[in-house]
């Protein structure tokens, strides 16, 4: 599921000047508004490191920012995730050293040749991974180990119905779970991606355009239903999720989608006493964000290359955002779509 090689990144200075290809959100709109610009490369704060980007993750919240369009909270500079190389470090980082090997998440700016990103957000680069094929892992497990673990309560015997089985977070949460000894099911949108779906670890996939989700979730688990439930798809699935869902399950959502009301069957979840809620990991502090990678370092940095392995879907050049977004939109593919940056720092 991954190719062979990665893209080398010399570091000869810790510390850099000059200025750097970087993708900005120029406007609300489509693709067409990711525009490319060169501009200073960032300097490190005391908890900061700097990467020479390798290559970059696209995700939902990606498009999502950039069809808001720009705003005072958040870098211009779309990408939450990066692997690369570190090509200088804060005065207060320990354990990391400029050439280091790494994957990162960051809150926004990895649509660039150089990111920064907290330390504590730094992660060692999978020696069975390719470096530029280590970008896909931060955001996708972050999220999934958040939500799961620390939102939901997921506990051992539970079971799990995630929906985008073939997105970039479903690939990497289907393996995850399966990898601890949970049992989980997805949603797809086609026969062809419900088979991905159970080639990564899926028991069971249902393509909800041939039949209602939740009729294969209850013949699944013989009417009981799914403890927990990822949603990715904002408001569309009210009334199907609490069908699916077993006594005092956790509906999560990671997408407010439209941004539209959530309409639910309430006397149903009070019958249950089941529980709808979400999260938005962006947000989080800093030394929540640290706890995450602490617990992902322990728990599945060891699995990576061998039982988790991330499903690259598309690579475009940084240049090529545009591309990418659209591509991503289009929902055709399984997996997940890379920026090749490739940055060279001398």
């Amino acid at each position: 599921m991954t190719l062979p090689g990665s893209a080398m990144t010399s570091i000869s200075k810790p510390t850099q000047a000059g200025d750097h290809l970087a993708i900005h959100i120029s406007a609300a709109g489509g693709p067409d508004v990711l525009a490319s610009r060169r501009v200073p490369i960032p300097q490190c704060g005391p908890d900061q490191v700097l990467i020479a980007v390798t290559a970059a993750g696209v995700n939902r919240h990606d498009i999502n920012q950039r069809r808001r369009g720009p705003d005072s909270l958040h870098s211009p500079i779309p990408g939450l995730e990066v692997s690369g190389r570190i090509a200088a470090i804060g005065e207060n980082v320990r354990g990391l050293q400029p050439g280091d090997a790494v994957c990162a998440l960051v809150d926004g700016g990895g649509y660039a040749e150089f990111a920064l990103a907290h330390h504590g957000q730094v992660l060692p680069a999978p020696p069975a991974i390719a470096l530029q094929d280590a970008a896909a892992l931060p955001e996708a497990l972050f999220t999934a180990w958040h939500n799961f673990f620390d939102v939901a309560r997921l506990a051992p015997g539970e079971q799990v119905l995630i929906h985008g089985g073939t997105s970039g977070v479903g690939t990497i949460a289907i393996q995850m779970l399966r990898s601890m000894g949970f049992t989980v099911y997805a949603t797809c949108g086609n026969d062809e991606k419900c088979a991905i779906a159970e080639g990564l670890g899926a028991r069971g996939a249902f393509n909800y355009r041939s039949r209602p989700f939740e009729q294969g979730a209850l013949e699944a688990t013989e009417g009981r239903g799914v403890d927990v439930i990822l949603d990715m798809a904002g408001t569309q699935y009210g009334h199907q999720n609490v069908a699916a869902l077993a006594r005092r399950g956790r509906v999560i959502h990671l997408s407010p989608g439209s941004g539209s009301d959530l309409g639910i069957p309430l006397r149903e979840l009070m019958r249950k006493e089941g529980v709808v809620t979400g999260s938005l990991l962006r947000p989080l502090p800093d030394r929540r964000k640290a706890e995450i990678a602490a617990s992902l370092k322990a728990r599945v940095w060891p699995l990576l290359g061998k039982e988790i392995v991330p499903l690259i879907a598309a690579r475009y050049g940084l240049a090529d955002a545009p591309l990418a977004h659209a591509r991503l939109e289009g929902g055709e593919l399984a997996g997940k779509i890379l920026l090749d940056v490739g940055t060279r720092c001398n």
